[in-house]
């Protein structure tokens, strides 16, 4: 049994105050350091630039004050380390130098401009199965690469790859090897470390060893798949007694129209047993990844029918608001939606029936079920009508982002505010209720819903409130992107058990 302590044991000797064993050159003597590209549990990464060649790199700098005892000192030794040692590899964020001063010590690396992949998978809701095997195949293939050289990674996680600039195509690297740790074939760790959605359930048993790297890698590709993760609670025990005990659910959306071939992979990799558990070098060989004809590109399933889950589960003011702000928007903003609506509306009757759309999306390959289907014309049809106009498909598919922008918000606010009062009133909201042919709702519990200040009426504050509510979707960044060492949350004696 191996553990940081043990390894902090073996090297009682080395002195605390410094992390490299040779002195440096001072960083700004070579680099100047511009603005900040991000915060860590430990350190923060600065935009820097070589001052001889111009060359902007990324500087990750670890405050020493933040090292409070020798096992510290000896993690960051190891990352950069590690750092060197798989820093050949093509998906791993190359380490350019190391400097150490009285204050800190500073990792110079290549700067990867396109961002977090936890950012495009918020921004796309999910990914269709071919985009997510090209990215799972990067994502195992540095696995892969780390076990073949002894090492384990314990912080796979969206936030720790980045794309190594904004193109849609751009390489995606590996970055913050912080909690790393080199290991011999057999040996087991018991120090309870990671990200809470992430880890595996040998982990939080205290027993592992690399194999929960494919788990992590697996609640990944589970994500990208899906938008969601495959084990979550409110709270951080009930995160863990889910990935101790909770049922994998491929049953919901989107998973009836995911291949069979994926979900397979999945199976494997998320296998409670660390033993029978799919290797990183199998994970690459599995047919899913191998054969681009059994992982299909949906792109339409996985934009149009996530925004219209999204729009299913809105308010009836906040569709009618989106369908005025889908309305007003420019062609260029929306011109790729018409055409859209345009191919499905076979008659061109500026309605969609459920045959229409059924065959529409038949024609740009997608293979919904009938139930489906049913619940897309359900979230669109928002005067229940039976069919969607053309007002409602753009409502139900524009994506939420248009919510962001002020004067979209101010317009649909002026839309309900019939006399300019500032306010809209319960009248106002019948009278809207009665142009969208809804006919009368229960209003005064839609006041209140909306009303923070229980005056009897909607100002815009509240308005925009109630819009901009809960349009990250899927996996948001306040509850997916704390990193913890797990092992102080983890004083639960017998409360994780099998």
């Amino acid at each position: 049994m191996s553990s940081k302590s043990s390894s902090a044991a073996k090297a009682s000797s080395k002195a605390t105050t410094w992390v490299l064993p040779y002195k440096t050159q001072n960083l700004t003597d070579l680099y100047s350091l511009g603005r900040v590209l991000g915060q860590g549990q430990f350190g923060t990464t600065y935009l820097c630039t070589e001052i001889s060649s111009g060359h902007p790199y990324a500087c990750k700098s670890i405050p020493k004050r933040k090292l409070l005892c020798r096992e510290d000192y000896e993690d960051v030794w190891r990352e950069i380390q590690i750092m060197h040692h798989l820093s050949e590899h093509p998906h791993v964020v190359r380490i350019r130098g190391t400097y150490e001063d009285a204050a800190a010590v500073h990792l110079v690396m290549e700067l990867c401009r396109g961002g977090e992949l936890f950012d495009r998978i918020v921004k796309k809701g999910h990914y269709s199965e071919r985009e997510a095997a090209k990215l799972i195949k990067t994502i195992v293939g540095v696995v892969e690469a780390c076990h073949s050289l002894g090492v384990m990674h314990r912080d796979l996680k969206p936030e720790n790859f980045l794309f190594d600039s904004e193109a849609e195509d751009a390489a995606l690297k590996a970055t913050d090897f912080g909690l790393s740790v080199f290991y011999k074939p057999g040996e087991t760790f018991c120090d309870v470390v990671g990200s809470p959605y992430y880890v595996a359930p040998e982990v939080l048993r205290k027993h592992y060893g690399p194999e929960s790297d494919v788990w992590s890698a697996g609640v990944i590709l589970y994500i990208l798949l899906s938008g969601v993760p495959p084990f979550w609670a409110e709270t951080e025990i009930g995160i863990f007694r889910q990935i101790l005990q909770g049922k994998l659910d491929f049953e919901s959306e989107p998973w009836p129209g995911i291949s069979d071939s994926a979900r397979d992979l999945l199976g494997k990799m998320l296998e409670r047993n660390p033993r029978k558990r799919i290797t990183a070098h199998d994970v690459l060989c599995h047919p899913w990844i191998v054969d681009d004809t059994i992982a299909p590109d949906k792109p339409l399933d996985s934009a149009v029918l996530s925004r219209m889950k999204k729009f299913s589960a809105m308010n009836k003011l906040k569709k009618m608001a989106l369908r005025v702000i889908a309305e007003r928007l420019s062609e260029e903003e929306i011109g790729g939606l018409r055409e859209l609506f345009k191919m499905i509306d076979a008659d061109g009757s500026g309605s969609i029936t459920f045959d229409e759309l059924k065959e529409g999306l038949r024609k740009v390959g997608s293979e919904l079920m009938e139930s489906e289907i049913k619940d897309l014309m359900e979230a669109a049809d928002i005067d229940n009508s039976g069919t969607i106009d053309y007002g409602e498909f753009l409502a139900a598919t524009v994506h939420l982002n248009k919510l962001e922008r002020e004067e979209n918000l101010l317009s649909a606010f002026s839309f309900f505010d019939k006399d300019g009062s500032g306010f809209i009133t319960i009248d106002e909201l019948s009278q809207a209720c009665r142009e969208f042919g809804l006919g009368e709702l229960h209003l005064e519990d839609m006041i209140k819903e909306i009303d923070q200040d229980d005056d009897g009426q909607i100002d815009y504050g509240e308005f925009a409130a109630m819009m901009r509510k809960g349009n990250g979707g899927g996996i948001g960044r306040r509850t997916m992107t704390r990193t913890m060492n797990l092992g102080d949350a983890l004083g639960l004696g017998g409360q994780l058990t099998d």
